[in-house]
């Protein structure tokens, strides 16, 4: 005789066991639902160049862009499910390209997300100032604003930066990874001690444009001179903490502090090697290999050369997750303080990695939902979410029409007094 318990078995196979629901996420949706998130810096137009040639209309992001071979982090429905109500897009171009020519890049890098958004008019609409945000978030698409991310860019020229202003930029970041002679980077050697005196001249100009300064990527002296310098908030677009990673673009401790005291944001990253210093030495051993393989090493994941595949196989990645990425907010609104805080994913422009759990800009619900576990107050995840950078949009709005009156030689003489 077949035991009973076995019949059963054969008439009924067993069914899969659904997962228990998570009040937490449930909790970050509706927070996420009712002020979704700002996010600081995303690569995706560089991506477009790199794979399309510039093409935006070959790639369809109203579906699933995270497959191979060549997967993306960012398409509509990720936004969507990631509840990011404004995105700021990079208009990244090489620190090595300089001179004119950086500035036809960076025309070119704005046309495609002026064009990126022009083609998504039902999920996507351009902003260049917090009322315009606040207007299309509450419309239910995402805003779409632009930051130019490096001071060669510019090209050493001040006009050059008021006509990317007049061309929707919001934010200039002061350099990338290479040193300026008027700013220097947090990943090269010094050049101009901080900020030389044409670098007072254009945080003073931008001041008065009503552009925001972004420091990320720049060095300890260069962040504490445009606090010295500034008269409007600033941002940090995508750093981590330095007390936690000690990775030199994150930010240490009394300028995460200097920060708080301008009023400004300091917007968390979710590269891995921002975020763990085990992943920093994974990859520095990784870097090291690949170099003799002769293949990059920025890429991961399915994106990985065959070299690159087998040596993962053999040295697994650290642990980089949702709670890694909740400690660096958890400690820079620890020194900072909440008000102090946002997010600044850079995703597509992470090689494809990035912390499990939060792969691509659809992770947002899952790090509040962290956050809420922790014991995060409402109030705390709206200003993480977007309160804290629509104010500091806000104060350099207002600081900006409080300088209306001055012309630009006058602001720059000021600077540079």
């Amino acid at each position: 005789m077949i035991p009973l318990l076995l019949m059963l078995a054969a008439a009924d196979p067993p069914r899969s066991i659904p997962s228990r629901p998570d009040p937490a996420l449930a909790h970050a949706e509706r927070v996420l639902a009712a002020a979704p998130l700002i996010d600081g810096h995303n690569d995706l137009a560089w991506e477009i160049r790199d794979t399309q040639g510039g093409h935006v209309e070959p790639i369809d992001l109203t579906r699933g862009t995270d497959r191979p071979p060549r997967p993306l982090q960012t398409d509509l429905d990720r936004l969507r499910r990631g509840r990011v109500g404004g995105q700021f897009w990079s208009v990244w171009i090489p620190a090595d390209v300089t001179g004119p020519r950086a500035v036809e890049l960076t025309l070119e890098q704005i046309d495609i997300v002026r064009r990126l958004v022009a083609a998504h008019p039902r999920d996507l609409a351009f902003a260049s100032d917090a009322a315009g945000v606040r207007r299309i978030m509450k419309d239910g698409r995402t805003a779409s604003l632009i930051g130019v991310e490096g001071g060669h860019q510019i090209d050493g020229r001040l006009a050059v930066l008021r006509q990317y202003r007049a061309l929707g930029v919001a934010y200039l970041t002061l350099t990338h990874a290479r040193s300026l002679d008027w700013a220097d980077s947090a990943t090269d050697a010094p050049r101009s001690g901080g900020l030389s005196p044409f670098g007072r001249q254009v945080v003073a100009e931008m001041n008065r444009i009503g552009m925001i300064v972004d420091i990320a990527h720049v060095s300890d002296a260069t962040m504490a001179a445009v606090l010295a310098t500034t008269t409007a908030p600033v941002i940090a677009s995508h750093s981590s903490a330095r007390a936690l990673t000690a990775a030199p673009r994150n930010i240490p401790n009394d300028l995460l502090r200097a920060i708080a005291a301008n009023g400004g944001v300091v917007m968390v990253n979710c590269y891995p090697a921002f975020l763990s210093d085990d992943w920093r030495a994974w990859d520095a051993a990784r870097t090291t290999y690949a170099a003799g393989a002769g293949v990059p090493a920025d890429v991961y994941g399915d994106r990985s050369p065959a070299p690159l595949v087998a040596w993962d196989r053999a040295h697994p990645e650290p642990l980089v997750d949702v709670a890694t990425v909740a400690d660096h907010v958890e400690h820079v609104a620890s020194v900072a303080g909440r008000d102090h805080v946002g997010l600044g994913g850079d995703y597509d422009g992470i090689g494809g990695t990035g912390p499990v759990g939060m792969k691509g800009v659809d992770g947002y619900p899952r790090l509040f939902a962290e956050l809420i576990r922790r014991g995060w107050r409402d109030r705390d995840l709206v200003a993480l979410a977007q309160g804290n950078v629509l104010r500091v949009m806000e104060r350099v709005e207002a600081v900006a029409a409080s300088l209306a009156g001055r012309s630009p030689v006058d602001a720059i003489d000021r600077a540079s007094r």
